[in-house]
């Protein structure tokens, strides 16, 4: 026969209630924990403790009144709206506690996408970016569930299904490396032991031994061995787990959820903005591009940062995690831990347009205003090692938004001193003009610290070239691109001529060669400093320098343009360095157009599409298996519910005995009519018992029913599998009646009722038997005493 979980009808004793939410808590203070690593420290406790007691007070003052699980499920969205902007979305609220509208929307939307934004949103998360709602969810739902079956539940297995299934979530929504796996195992698995250990005490299982007639020094005895077989068994748990721990570390990081649900975007698809410089300095030279308000004095406007050269174009790496490439999902906190000067900057968008955000360096938060505010958010990606921003819908014409950012501190060379560059590794370069290496070595060989040697290539480039954009007359003198070829002529041509474009990437390539890593920068900066703090960027303003990475300083900026009035000369001015041996130049080549840019072949491997694909369906299968999951932690206690009843009736269906069957018929009937809501008086014959249902649902065929159960229980012959088939079918008949006779609602409530399971208006099995042999006595007549009812009343006895 089938065991089905009991629950407990009598009131229960302080120690229990203490031991059950002590346990409870606990338990999902250990799973909890393990948002940790997402959110980079305690920030995220709030949420979990308050959601965790909010669950713990509503299982409480639930199964102390006897309240249904509708009426559990009704307190938990309710505390979730009323007290979730005060736990998850503080900055949305009335002086931090009283939900406003956008309170109640944020809350009702959070439920729903938060889990995306989570596992798309690089850890460490911020809280102030919703992601909040997650733990809130988590420790609401998974508090509430599991201090509700153990409370109302005499095993606690079933107590410990939602606590594992947080512990197992939380786990899927952290990061790879988790921050306490041992500990949190060991303490789980400890007190999950001993809530089962001390349960076993305050609320034995159902036996056939009553533990009143033990003797007591017998029952102490019992109590010690299991008390004792409890500790045992949680030593070498304990021990077991710290052992395997210690000895077994995994050799790589475990998987979670977000490492199948990666950000749909590629840098790579975008074309570098270096190749249109030219086109920004000869089309755009009187245009507002963009309104730059609150620029502190000397910080500079920077577009892209570039450190990959495959001797047609800069741009940035197609690389992984940690390079120029590595863009992720906008958040607050961006710049966390970074030391430096504070500044708010307001952009406005002129006739600026393309996938480059303009911004600054240590930015920490990008906030978009307008119309279009939520999907340039949405498309929105940040590289904080390069200090970049991308939105794939592309900014146009009156797009706003504010910048908050560190800016780091630029030290002087004194203050830099003999500090080394940090080295790095940096993509392999391609097709580097050979006179680089050679005069890149001749301008540094007097310098003595590193600061030292980036400056002598500086002041090489800035000092002995000659600035020309190219346009109207100089179009000869100065071509645009910056090709292997193009830096060829400039360093091996009779005068250094170019601009920004050609100049940062020859000294970017010439650190290099003498292994001094350095990338190339793309921006803005005004001429003059304005007293007002406006900037308006035009295509005048438009730069690009070199940043070399300086150990507890970060990236420095370096300028090599020579100045725009150092104009290149008819004749051959270029100086010269020490002499060296000539090298034999290759034949210019043909004339290229000025208002081009070079072309940039695609010189990467074809990529399948499967990747693709199967990254869509991952993504699918995490979200889905995500929503899933919290569908089924929300809907577990009506699963058990069912799962209860269906077992209660299989197992009254497939009794031993068909006599035994009959009995379970008419108790399947009781216990439907007590889930309508009939009081049954307890210790009442079956005749009682159906003129009560009768009463209370109007269901007057349940006396005739009553009386044909009578008959074939206390007959003289055991009734027949068909007696035992017409029977159910008559109960299942009645059972239906009442579903129809109520509305939607009320047949909702009585599916998913507690009563008839409790005990609540249902009698006692050894109350049953008393009951029957006692309605045997007085049916049967002198000298006609069947062989069934001796048997029911010797057991009886």
């Amino acid at each position: 026969m089938t065991s089905v979980p009991t629950s407990t009808a009598t009131p229960l004793p302080l120690r229990r209630w203490i031991l059950d939410l002590s346990a409870t808590a606990v338990l999902l203070l250990v799973a909890l924990i393990g948002f940790w690593p997402s959110f980079a420290g305690p920030s995220f406790l709030v949420a979990a403790v308050g959601g965790m007691l909010l669950g713990l007070a509503i299982a409480a003052v639930c199964a102390l009144k006897r309240w249904g699980i509708l009426i559990v499920a009704g307190f938990t969205i309710a505390a979730y709206f009323l007290f979730g902007g005060a736990l998850a979305l503080p900055g949305t609220t009335l002086i931090g506690v009283v939900p406003t509208l956008e309170t109640l929307q944020g809350l009702a939307l959070g439920a729903v996408t938060a889990w995306k934004q989570l596992l798309t949103t690089v850890a460490p998360v911020s809280p102030a970016d919703g992601h909040l709602v997650v733990v809130l969810i988590v420790a609401l739902v998974a508090s509430a569930t599991t201090a509700s079956l153990a409370l109302r539940l005499r095993q606690v297995w079933w107590a410990l299904i939602p606590a594992a299934s947080a512990l197992l979530l939380v786990i899927g929504l952290g990061v790879p490396d988790p921050a306490f796996p041992l500990t949190q195992g060991v303490i789980f698995a400890a007190v999950a032991v001993v809530w089962m250990s001390l349960r076993t005490w305050w609320a034995p299982q159902s036996s056939a031994v009553d533990v009143s007639e033990i003797d007591p020094g017998r029952a102490a005895h019992m109590r010690t061995r299991r008390m004792l077989s409890g500790v045992a068994v949680l030593a070498v748990a304990g021990l077991a787990g710290a052992g395997l721990g210690a000895i077994a570390q995994p050799g790589e990081p475990r998987h979670v959820f977000r490492d199948a649900i990666v950000p749909p975007f590629n840098i790579r698809d975008y074309p570098s903005p270096l190749q249109a410089f030219r086109k920004n300095v000869r089309d755009e030279a009187d245009k507002t591009l963009f309104t730059v308000t609150g620029l502190p004095e000397g910080a500079r406007v920077r577009l892209a940062a570039m450190d990959d050269w495959d001797g047609i174009v800069y741009n940035v790496t197609d690389g992984g995690p940690g390079t120029s490439s590595a863009f992720s999902p906008l958040r607050s906190n961006m710049a966390a831990g970074a030391d430096g000067q504070k500044a708010t900057l307001r952009f406005d968008i002129g006739d600026y347009s393309g996938v480059w955000v303009p911004g600054t360096q240590g930015e920490d938060q990008i906030t978009f205003e307008g119309s279009r505010a939520e999907r340039l958010r949405r498309s929105g990606y940040h590289n904080t090692a390069t200090g970049t921003t991308v939105v794939t819908e592309g900014l146009q014409k009156g797009d706003t938004y504010t910048v908050d950012a560190v800016l780091p501190k630029i030290p002087t060379d004194e203050e830099l001193g003999d500090t080394a560059i940090v080295k790095m590794k940096l993509p392999e370069l391609h097709n580097v003009p050979e006179e680089l290496s050679t005069l890149a070595a001749e301008t540094v060989t007097e310098a003595k610290t590193p600061i030292g040697q980036v400056r002598a290539l500086q002041t090489y480039l800035s000092k002995n070239g000659f600035f020309s954009h190219g346009l109207g007359s100089q179009a000869h003198l100065s071509r645009a691109g910056h090709t292997a070829e193009r830096i060829a002529t400039l360093v091996g041509g009779e005068q250094m001529i170019g601009d920004d474009e050609q100049y940062a990437v020859t000294m970017a390539l010439m650190a290099r060669e003498i292994g001094i890593p350095a990338r190339v920068v793309m921006g803005y900066y005004p001429k003059k400093e304005s007293d007002s703090g406006v900037f308006k960027a035009t295509g005048d303003d438009v730069h690009a320098w070199v940043e070399v990475n300086f150990t507890g300083y970060g990236w420095l900026p370096f300028d090599p343009t020579p100045p725009e009035d150092q104009e290149p000369q008819d004749q051959n001015t270029k100086p010269r360095v020490d002499p060296k041996p000539q090298v034999l130049q290759p034949p210019p080549p043909p004339q290229e157009p000025v208002d081009l840019p070079p072309t940039v072949p695609d010189d990467r491997k074809p990529e399948d599409d499967a990747p693709n694909i199967l990254g869509i369906i991952g993504v699918i299968l995490a979200i889905g298996g995500i929503s899933l999951l919290t569908l089924l932690i929300l809907s577990s206690p009506f699963i058990v519910i069912g799962a209860w009843k269906a077992s209660r009736r299989r197992a009254r269906r497939n009794a031993q005995r068909t006599a035994d069957r009959i009995s379970g018929g008419w108790d399947e009937l009781t216990d439907r009519a007590i889930d309508y809501g009939a009081r049954l008086s307890p210790g009442g014959t079956r005749f009682e018992e159906a003129a009560t249902v009768s009463a209370a649902l109007s269901l007057p065929a349940a006396t005739t029913l009553a009386d044909r159960a009578d008959d074939q229980v206390f007959g003289p012959d055991d009734p027949s599998q068909g007696d035992v088939d017409a029977f159910w079918a008559e109960v299942d008949s009645l059972v239906g009646g009442l579903g129809r006779q109520a509305g939607f609602w009320k047949r909702v409530k009585a599916r998913l009722s507690l009563r008839s399971l409790t005990g609540r208006g249902r009698i006692s099995a050894r109350m049953q038997e008393l009951k029957d042999a006692a309605t045997a006595r007085v049916r049967r007549e002198p000298g006609n005493i069947d062989s069934k009812t001796t048997r029911s009343e010797s057991e009886t006895s």
